[in-house]
């Protein structure tokens, strides 16, 4: 099968960038022809953005150049806003390609995807109502806000009609999405994968000397619970990231057990994580499908996660825990840490999830349907 990925990159680098470069590496290996077709907001000016966001996209000419020299089957696009839009699926369509819009979080409604603000989720926008973001000013700026609240309205019946099919990475996600106007009969979830290659052995939760926090630091993340419940446990605790609210956390933190290392590249956080005895992920929003989650399952690690968004799915039913409910967080990790028996019999239960629902070749067994379905 020829497929042509498509990725509008974004300023901060995150999950998404790894989902596509995971599907490039999978498709490769499955013996497909890939193609990938990325822009990049942060080499775009605003002018060009905002263009590009209320016009649906720029120079859709060039997807479908493409799609036609390599012939095309699937035209996969993950984050189409504010440079490929609407038209570059038409495009993909006027080639005979079949179009697959994967959505990783709000992003056709909400102006800053995640559907948070206040300190509460927020799922004030709703199909083509995005004038809560205007008022509210959620990407700062009015004349930003502005462009965003125009150009998500303007281009949601567009991208509905030239959507062979939309990918959703969770349940719950699927849920709310629905529940904001996204057409149901379209969609099909599909959770992020583990590699093969980057499944533990076995699982030396047991071993473990600390407990392990990562991703940016920004308040819908819910650090702060980490350090609040590691400290009521007294377990040490590492925080891997870099954001916004270092400097807060950090205060939080002070005179207690807690190491920050920063920003650190995949090596490196894979190895902070095999020395951990258990992860935390906290979130106050409502998180899609987490690769924090998703590598610790792998790494055969219990994970201790918040009752938001498409978290409980990864860990199974009634393992979840009230976000921002420091005594029940405490409680929870000091079970785990205070029994290394215990943590290592959840780390193999974990690392048996991982293999049976997030390997890949399940998600490829999935994706595959998909495609021939589209």
């Amino acid at each position: 099968m020829r497929v042509l990925l498509l990725h509008n990159r974004y300023r901060q680098l995150g999950g998404e960038e790894r989902a596509v470069g995971d599907l490039v590496t999978l498709l490769r290996h499955r013996g497909h022809d890939v193609e990938v077709l990325e822009r990049s907001s942060g080499g775009a000016g605003r002018v060009t953005a905002a263009r590009g966001l209320l016009l649906g996209g720029v120079d859709a000419d060039e997807v479908g150049r493409v799609v036609q020299r390599m012939r095309a089957d699937v035209v996969h696009a993950h984050n189409l806003h504010p440079l490929f839009g609407w038209r570059a699926l038409a495009a993909a369509r006027a080639q005979g390609a079949r179009t697959i819009v994967h959505l990783h979080n709000f992003r056709l409604f909400c102006a800053i995807a995640i559907g948070y603000r206040d300190g509460a989720p927020c799922f004030r926008c709703r199909g083509a109502n995005t004038r809560p973001g205007l008022r509210l000013r959620c990407r700062g700026s009015l004349g930003e806000a502005a462009v965003y609240a125009a150009g998500l309205r303007r281009q949601q019946p567009h991208l509905f009609e030239h959507a062979d099919r939309f990918v959703i990475v969770s349940d719950a996600t699927a849920a709310r999405l629905h529940g904001l106007g996204l057409p149901a009969g379209a969609s099909v979830v599909l959770p992020n994968f583990v590699p093969s290659d980057a499944l533990a052995g076995a699982s030396q939760a047991d071993r473990g000397t600390y407990a392990l926090a990562s991703g940016r630091l920004v308040q819908e993340k819910g650090i702060d619970t980490a350090i609040a419940a590691a400290r009521a446990a007294g377990v040490p605790l590492v925080i891997a990231g870099s954001g916004p609210d270092e400097g807060r956390l950090r205060g939080l933190a002070s005179g207690g057990e807690v190491r920050f290392t920063g920003h650190v590249p995949p090596d490196a956080l894979a190895e902070l994580r095999a020395g951990a005895a258990v992860v935390l992920a906290p979130s106050r929003w409502e998180e899609p499908c987490p690769y924090a989650v998703l590598d610790a399952l792998g790494a055969g690690i219990p994970v201790l996660v918040s009752d938001r968004g498409g978290l409980p799915e990864l860990v199974g039913e009634g393992e979840a825990l009230a976000a921002g409910d420091v005594d029940a967080w405490s409680r929870a990790l000091g079970e785990l840490w205070n029994a290394p028996a215990l943590r290592r019999e959840r780390g193999t239960q974990a690392l048996g999830r991982a293999r049976e629902r997030f390997g890949e070749d399940r998600y490829y067994e999935r994706l595959m349907r998909i495609y021939r379905g589209a």
